[in-house]
């Protein structure tokens, strides 16, 4: 059941989702046989909380003890495996677990990732940490799926991190050619066969339960016929795979909302294939997932290993590759991204205001619901129609406003927070800016402006933070009055507001204050002069008479072209090694009629030829001050045009003596205005150097592994089948030398030539097929995206230790929050020393403190215990927990990628904590926190490597608050402090 795509939540619970719940419950009660999975926790949430008797609450409890109903995987949607961060799979999936064990005492144990557009290999691995014992996918690239099928390779274990290996590794099926739903053809009816109940009507169900496309009832005169059909299906799949044991699948999307028809139909067909079994030579049952795996995992055979390699891109047929939603919806994916980084930020601000104010004046309850409220909104939008960007407008519009009212609430108890620490009187104001444009300081001089600036990660950072203010002289000062590095200019966005910049250097999960002042004495702000250039014609560049316009920091030179306005070349000047490099926007002009040939839509990508570029003309204006420099470089169609259609703005730090400035010397930032495009235009920035790369391209996958993707040449459509996704990182390299690309959301990104790295910022489509045009899934995005993409050049070692801290750093910029209070805080030094900033949480730099939060969950970590309490009925009756503290580490480097940073980390959680309060108890658990680690034993699978099979317990646990973290672990505990 889509969580979204064509129909909101709220439209699909009431045409059918609520109906699916009801009526598959009542019908399995009435027969011991019947079986059923569900998958999207937040459908079945929605249903329980609002639509559940209790009676239907009784039974849900008995079907999933009697095993007649049961949950796979378990999180609140089927996630997107292409574009999502794995922090978002990880919420996702803990959010769903967590209500599925403090409700049920049930830990789901295999997966159904039947319907994501290609398959991760992070997936298999997160599965694996989560406690599951098996995995199963469906749309893989329709060759590799045809030769696997013919060579019964559909199952394997596989190893989907390289440095995790066998010890996380995960026994996966694919699905065959038939996929997950049913197949609907019947060779005696010209309706679909096994689909009783019809399809699902919208917005209203039918009254008189009358559906369109309702298969014909089974009676005595069609039962061989029915009969004959399964079983023909059942033995053609058969041959696919190594065991006896078929994986029939019967459903489909928005299924089951007429629960009885569709059982009492299908309970005829079985007992009558059973009773004819010698005469059709199968035997049938209802099953559920687990049943199955338990069926192929007592077999006891041998599997093949796969390593890392993952199942992406995906095509459909020659013209259909799926590598157009790596870029669709570019503001959604921006959006979505920036929600789950603010939430990553208020998790642990709230967690440390717990623990060190255990006084405050916050209701928690009140605090944690607007926690809640974020935590779900993001999940929600990981499903595989969401920010894919492969919804219709209106359901893209739900996700928005969902993450948007989790957004608010979320830096409301942000502010909230800094209020009551800061024991300001409530007639102050806050209002908070998550890097959003439109919001900086007000222009009233009479009052204190305070700037809070909140580090979520663990590592002490340097860098500017960005404030819109509407006057150019000013002073900037610490808590301590002494004044700080910043710098004032012209915003190139709008006339009448300026843009500061303040260098903040600030510890792990602490925050700062500054504040602005309007001019008063010598100590300002430096103000950045801009120069503007005359509009250049692009052409040739002509090599003899060639003006070079240096700009400079001490990691870089950059020059640009004074003939065409275009970038020359970069100098890393450590190194002196020096690339040509200069950037172009293309587009490639799409097809959207089917008359003509193959489309592109939210899904497809289907280029008619080769890109081609869009500005005759680029205007040059460099704007520099001591602190930084901001080239911005407009891009017209033609000489004449007033307006320009894209525009870049490359900004590069001076870090002045005293501050670490090393990761901020070391990136260019770039930021890029692109739209409205014209129709069936998918625009994309190409970077061409003169590295030798053999048009080799590595992407990472979810961010958290990096995947090596070689171009590959196909009779048809090579350009999109050479798209991937780069949901964090992508670089291109020679022997020696590297250029790294990071993101702040997810884009497609190629390697169309030697030297060359493109990546898809935007898309606006539309086409005339009935079925897009039926959903209006026509990706008519008029929208200007400002998508921020950071480069790091340098040699190979230098970059491995740079790239996953500047990556993180991007993805988690500092919080900003404003306040103008009117009333000083009445701190004296020593109070001050007292507030969040007071005692800083910091691991080592490949080490990251991938969730520190406080999830509320009620129950109990004793499973036993756990259990009782549900049996008994008391397991509701406690309030939230906020003594239990969620925290997980992840290792960042590969084994064996950097001679030290690849080393095993020993990590003392007491002491790491140590600013939170006493840690009197840690317990390790799965990645989602529902096993100890202790007691969780998975299926071990058979391999050519391990021949003998047996449970796996893989991991070590720790003594006396002491841990090792091995290269990409993920280790997640529960930790209790004193009092």
């Amino acid at each position: 059941m889509d969580v979204g795509w064509v129909y909101t939540v709220q439209e699909s619970m009431h045409a059918y989702a609520a109906n699916v719940y009801t009526s598959v419950v009542e019908e399995l009660m009435k027969g011991k046989q019947r079986k059923f999975i569900a998958v999207e926790q937040e459908f079945f949430r929605l249903w329980w909380d609002a639509v559940a008797t209790d009676t239907h609450k009784q039974q849900v409890h008995h079907l999933l003890q009697e095993g007649q109903l049961e949950f796979v995987i378990g999180g609140q949607v089927m996630h997107d495996e292409a574009v999502t961060l794995i922090d978002d799979q990880i919420l996702q999936l803990t959010e769903g677990h967590g209500f599925l064990y403090e409700t049920f005492g049930i830990r789901p144990q295999f997966s159904w990732h039947v319907d994501p557009f290609g398959a991760s290999a992070t997936t298999p691995t997160l599965f694996a940490l989560a406690g599951f014992n098996a995995h199963l996918i469906s749309r893989i690239d329709y060759d590799l799926k045809a030769d696997m099928q013919k060579n019964k390779k559909l199952q394997f274990v596989w190893r989907g991190s390289p440095s995790l290996s066998e010890k996380q590794e995960i026994f996966t099926h694919v699905m065959d050619q038939y996929s997950y739903c049913t197949p609907s053809h019947i060779p005696f009816s010209n309706r679909s066969g096994f689909y009783w109940n019809g399809i699902a009507a919208f917005p209203d169900p039918p009254k008189d339960g009358v559906y369109p496309n309702m298969s014909l009832p089974v009676t005595d005169a069609n039962i061989h016929l029915y009969a004959q059909t399964m079983v023909a299906n059942i033995k053609e799949r058969a041959a696919w795979f190594q065991t006896s044991d078929v994986l029939w699948p019967w459903g489909c999307d928005k299924q089951f909302f007429n629960a009885s028809v569709q059982y009492s139909n299908m309970d005829l067909l079985l007992d009558y294939i059973n009773k004819h079994s010698d005469e059709f030579g199968v035997t049938v049952q209802y099953a559920t997932v687990g049943d199955y795996f338990q069926a192929v995992y007592s077999r006891n055979l041998t599997w093949e290993i796969r390593d890392s390699q993952d199942f992406l891109p995906y095509s459909t047929e020659p013209f259909q590759a799926w590598t157009g939603f790596y870029t669709s919806r570019s503001t959604l994916k921006g959006v979505a991204r920036r929600a789950s980084s603010l939430l990553y930020a208020g998790e642990s601000f709230f967690t440390q205001y717990v623990r060190k104010h255990p006084a405050g004046s916050i209701c928690k309850r009140e605090a944690l619901k607007q926690l809640q409220s974020l935590r779900w909104a993001v999940s929600e939008v990981q499903h595989h129609d969401g920010i894919t960007g492969t919804e219709s407008p209106k359901v893209k519009d739900m996700y928005t406003s969902n993450l948007a009212y989790g957004m608010l609430n979320v830096k409301k108890l942000m502010a909230s927070i800094i209020f009551d620490m800061n024991n300001a009187k409530k007639n102050g104001e806050v209002y908070s800016s998550i890097y959003s444009k439109d919001s900086g300081i007000p222009g009233a001089t009479d009052v204190d402006q305070y700037v809070f600036v909140y580090n979520p990660l663990s590592w002490n950072i340097t860098t500017f933070v960005k404030v819109s203010v509407s006057y150019s002289e000013m002073s900037v000062y610490d808590e301590l009055g002494h004044s700080v590095p910043a710098q004032v200019q012209s915003s190139p966005e709008s006339h009448s507001t300026y843009d500061l910049y303040i260098l903040a250097a600030i510890s792990g999960l602490s925050y700062r204050k500054y504040t602005v002042k309007p001019l008063n004495g010598k100590q300002s702000a430096f103000i950045g002069q801009s120069v503007k250039y005359k509009r250049k014609v692009v052409t040739r560049a002509n090599q003899q008479n060639q003006q070079l316009l240096p700009v400079v920091n001490s990691c870089y030179q950059v020059l640009f072209d004074q003939n065409t306005n275009l970038m020359h070349s970069i100098t890393e000047r450590e190194t002196n090694q020096t690339v040509q490099l200069t950037q172009e926007f293309l587009e490639y002009h799409v097809n959207g009629d089917v008359m003509k040939g193959p489309i592109s839509d939210n899904y497809l990508f289907a280029p008619n030829a080769s890109a081609e570029p869009v500005s005759k003309a680029v205007g040059l204006e460099v704007v520099s001050g001591n602190l930084m420099t901001e080239i911005r470089q407009y891009f017209y169609s033609n000489v004449t045009s007033r307006d320009y259609i894209y525009a870049v703005y490359t900004r590069m730090y001076t870090v002045p003596e005293g501050y670490d400035g090393k990761l901020l010397c070391h990136r260019i930032e770039q930021e890029y205005s692109v739209g409205p495009l014209e129709l069936n235009r998918e625009a994309v920035l190409r970077t061409s150097t003169n590295l030798n790369t053999r048009q080799l391209l590595y992407t990472d996958s979810n961010g958290y592994q990096i995947q090596k993707r070689p171009f590959k040449a196909y009779v048809n459509n090579t350009v999109a089948r050479n798209y991937y996704p780069m949901v964090q990182t992508a670089y291109i390299e020679d022997d020696t030398t590297r250029l790294m690309l990071l993101a702040e959301r997810a884009h497609g990104v190629s390697s169309q030539g030697n030297g060359q790295v493109e990546v898809m910022l935007h898309r606006r489509l539309w086409n005339n097929l009935q079925w897009d045009l039926n959903y209006n899934l026509t990706l008519n995005d008029s929208s200007v995206v400002r998508p921020v993409i950071w480069l790091i050049l340098g040699a190979k070692d230098v970059t491995n230790i740079l790239y996953r801290t500047s990556g993180l750093a991007l993805e988690h910029r500092p919080v900003v929050v404003f306040g103008a209070l009117s009333d000083k805080p009445k701190l004296s030094g020593q109070l001050q020393q007292n507030s969040i900033h007071s005692s800083p949480v910091t691991v080592p730099p490949n080490l990251h403190l991938q969730t520190l939060s406080i999830p509320g969950w009620r129950y109990s970590s004793n499973h036993a215990g756990q259990v009782l309490s549900i049996r008994l009925g008391k397991q509701k009756q406690g309030d939230m927990d906020f003594t239990r503290v969620l925290l997980r580490i992840r290792h960042l480097y590969e084994v064996g990628e950097d001679p030290v940073l690849s080393q095993p980390v020993v990590v003392n959680l007491k002491s790491l904590l140590k600013g939170l309060g006493s840690v009197t108890v840690v317990e390790e658990r799965s990645l989602t926190g529902t096993w100890d680690v202790n007691t969780l034993e998975r299926w071990k699978w058979k391999t050519a490597q391990y021949p003998s099979k047996e449970l796996s317990n893989s991991t070590e646990t720790s003594e006396d608050y002491i841990v090792t973290v091995y290269p990409k672990e993920i280790r997640t505990f529960f930790v209790y402090f004193q009092g």
